[in-house]
């Protein structure tokens, strides 16, 4: 997984056509126009994709939808997300076109308590994916309240 520096898309390219390991793209693929690029450079054949790392779900689902056409393997990669974050990433690993395991951890790996109930990972190593509305988690709001810096209400 990324073996060279994040912005040589081109020298990704080079390396992937002079060894068989296909190479997994991680830092370097920030947008769907920069996956579209790597894919058809051949600079990876693997793609890690992250949603906070391409801007967001819309993003993420763009770049799902152009590496499934295309028919590149794909995992969905996590960075420290709180509960919230990991309800979006386990909604999407669990589309189809998400051929290889992801990283999702348990909550407790890193928080000693979460803005939503806790993700644990099972025996097996999987983890359910939330099925209630909008992204399927409801965080505590008296915790939010409580570890809040700043707020911002946007009125419609």
């Amino acid at each position: 997984e990324q073996p060279l520096p994040k912005d040589h898309l081109l020298a990704h390219a080079d390396l992937q056509q002079r060894i068989e390991t296909p190479i997994c793209l991680d830092e370097t693929l920030t947008s769907p126009h920069v996956t579209d690029e790597a894919i058809r450079l051949e600079a990876c054949r693997v793609v890690n994709l992250k949603v906070g790392r391409v801007g967001g779900i819309e993003a993420s689902r763009r770049i799902h939808d152009l590496v499934v056409e295309r028919r590149v393997p794909m995992w969905c990669g996590g960075m420290l997300e709180t509960g919230i974050g990991r309800a979006v990433n386990l909604a999407l690993a669990a589309m189809p076109g998400f051929t290889l395991p992801g990283d999702t951890s348990s909550s407790n790996r890193y928080f000693h308590q979460d803005v939503t109930e806790p993700f644990i990972l099972g025996r097996d190593g999987t983890m359910a994916v939330p099925d209630g509305p909008g992204i399927g988690v409801t965080p505590h709001g008296d915790l939010l309240d409580e570890i809040a810096v700043d707020r911002h209400f946007v009125r419609s």
